[in-house]
């Protein structure tokens, strides 16, 4: 049975570009209903032309705008923002990419030709002390461990990773913060102009956006004079732009998964070949427990280098008896995370020749077994205090991360492959269980998706159902239906309409599961009614995932919705009740009756549970308009 069927009012899904978009109205699970074949039925592909039409006519038509922004003299952050999102659609680079695709070692010979364009060598890079990391899953929050800990040593940190949240600045940060728009602007246009006065007929151009950005990360170490640099890859490691770096002081791999499987090779083996690419000869590296195969590949990687490779005990291996080490970073999975940035942290202050490393610990009861392992074990060792106030201090936004705001309550993780996913699920169900409980029961949740690339949509949505979300909504990760004078967020590489396409695919996948469980569930629910204004299902007890939806006499797809921006999907949720979200003012909008019934429910429920997940600019998004600061 369904709730009350109050219209409502909804967004449509809007804009034709990225960058030249206007506002329009919400889709419904039942009105965007997809073809069973897996593409876009009429119905469907009818609701998206009409909206793609609307914001066309609320804008007053297709204005277009050129992606080179004009040159002003002075340089401000945004003309460098515009002027480096250029380099996303570069077409002598992906010119040069169909060239190199045959011999992957031809990118990092033409990595270093930018390099030296831009006025550095390779050498120059071994200044900079760094600790490269890489991995499927972890690597960023390991990077966060690693830095707060060595910056609680007194030393003066770089720190170089991605994607970006709200601010591409965020990505090359000085003592764990992004570096200022004045830095920023200053160093952007010292190596852009440099690479521009060397083009030629024998050179390629312009480095693509990942490339620059990490020419440029080390351009800002050196003339900033960090101490070391904590740098991430970008993806894979071995023909990653950033392995150009030649002597790192120590090398960490995170846990290894199934991602970027058109780039990296489709079994995690393959995955663990281009990862144990960054091992250098006779430099130090680090890596978690993982699977037999793969960790097998790493041990073979780390010979054919030669370098030394040792695995990281737990991190139980670290704590005393009666002192659990407190973690800055929520989830079970950080404490691997934790235990990588601390044997890091370590190899790097003793091989600088730094004291007060924590002292080793005896071998733990079996540790001899261990220790005959291919990989062998790295000790253990009472970490010192800098160390444990490090991995407590440490803050790295978009991973479990909760906002409390008002009756609404936003669980945030950019979790975005199989097993990140299914870390985020046991973290959400936890910490939404340690939550208060509202005394009436009057609980909502939510769940706002979105994924890009290869990914496989399907099998993440598969997972997530555990949580019992009553609503899911989809929505491309723009924050606004427009995103002109939002340099930081625009991607020229999609369309929307190719977003809002996938969204709906995403939606119709949600569907199907939702109709599988039900299935599954029916014969074993007793008869079901009607209980209270909010329309909630009996039996109490039970915690049903479709509490807000009809019974199964027809298909079971109107407990979701598609929304063309971030921006117009937080406002449904939200329904004005997050104090820290000022939703815009909205035109074009027109009646939709699962937006309607979720709207009054939303309203009237005393607490709102909303997990974001999926894509971290996705999150950047979400980030964005709960939090103004990070917009500063």
């Amino acid at each position: 049975m369904a709730g009350p069927r109050c219209p409502a009012r909804a967004r449509a899904v809007g804009g034709a570009q990225p960058h030249v978009r206007e506002r329009g109205a919400g889709l419904g699970g039942g009105g965007s209903r997809l073809s069973a074949g897996g593409g876009m039925g009429f119905r469907g592909l009818r609701v998206l032309h009409s909206a793609l039409r609307l914001v066309a006519e609320a804008g007053g038509g297709q204005r277009r705008f050129s992606t080179r922004p004009a040159r002003v003299p002075r340089m401000e952050y945004q003309d460098a923002i515009r002027t480096l999102n250029t380099l996303q659609t570069n077409a002598s680079y992906l010119e040069q990419v169909k060239r190199e695709r045959g011999d992957p070692q031809v990118q990092l010979e033409a990595m270093k030709g930018f390099l030296e364009r831009s006025g550095l060598k390779v050498e120059d890079l071994d200044q900079l002390n760094i600790i490269h990391v890489t991995g499927t899953k972890g690597k960023g929050s390991t990077c966060a461990f690693t830095e707060r800990i060595l910056r609680n040593y007194g030393l003066k940190t770089g720190f170089y990773s991605s994607p970006h949240l709200v601010q591409v600045r965020e990505r090359i940060r000085i003592n764990g913060q992004p570096i200022s728009k004045e830095l920023f602007s200053k160093y952007f246009w010292q190596v852009y102009n440099r690479l521009e006065e060397t083009k030629d007929s024998g050179h390629a151009g312009m480095p693509a956006y990942f490339r620059f950005l990490t020419i440029m990360a080390f351009h800002v170490f050196l003339q900033e004079k960090v101490d070391l640099a904590v740098v991430e890859v970008g993806i894979g490691g071995a023909y990653d732009c950033t392995n150009i770096i030649r002597k790192p002081i120590v090398c960490g791999v995170s846990s290894l998964g199934i991602d970027h499987t058109s780039i990296l090779g489709d079994t995690i083996e393959k995955i663990a070949w281009q990862k144990g690419g960054i091992f250098k000869p006779g430099v130090p590296a680090f890596t978690v427990p993982q699977p037999e195969r793969p960790l097998e590949v790493l041990r073979e990687r780390a010979r054919e280098s030669p370098c030394p490779l040792y695995l990281c005990p737990d991190l139980d291996a670290f704590e005393e008896d009666d002192k659990a080490l407190q973690l800055g970073l929520a989830g079970e999975h950080q404490r691997s995370n934790a235990t990588l940035a601390l044997q890091l942290s370590r190899a790097w202050l003793q091989q600088q020749g730094y004291q007060g490393t924590g002292e080793q610990k005896d071998l733990q009861p079996g540790a001899e077994l261990l220790s005959k392992r291919p990989v062998p074990l790295a000790p253990a060792f009472r970490p010192s205090s800098s160390m444990v106030q490090g991995l407590q201090d440490t803050e790295w936004l978009g991973r479990n991360q909760v906002l409390q705001h008002g009756p609404v309550t936003w669980f945030i993780d950019g979790a975005h492959t199989t097993s990140s996913v299914q870390a985020c699920v046991r973290w959400f169900r936890q910490a939404a269980l340690n939550e208060e409980k509202p005394v009436d029961g009057s609980e909502v949740r939510v769940l706002l998706f979105n994924a890009t690339g290869d990914r496989d949509t399907a099998a993440l949505l598969k997972l997530l159902l555990p949580c019992r979300f009553d609503y899911a909504v989809f929505c491309p990760n723009f924050t606004e239906v427009s995103a002109v004078g939002n340099a930081d967020q625009q991607n020229f590489n999609v369309t929307l309409e190719n977003m809002l396409t996938r969204c709906l695919e995403n939606q119709k996948k949600w569907n199907r599961l939702m109709e599988e469980k039900v299935g599954q569930d029916l014969w074993l629910s007793p008869p079901m009614q009607m209980e209270g204004v909010g329309g909630r299902l009996k039996p109490a007890p039970l915690r049903s995932p479709l509490l807000f939806v009809p019974s199964s006499e027809r298909p079971l797809n109107s407990n979701s919705l598609v929304f063309p921006c971030i921006s117009h999907a937080l406002q449904w949720i939200t329904q004005g009740r997050d104090p820290h979200f000022q939703a815009p003012a909205t035109k074009g909008l027109h009646l939709h009756p699962v937006a309607g019934t979720g709207a009054v429910l939303l309203k009237e429920a005393a607490a709102i549970r909303v997990l974001v997940t999926g894509s971290l600019h996705l999150v950047g998004g979400v980030l964005k308009l709960l939090d103004q600061s990070l917009s500063q």
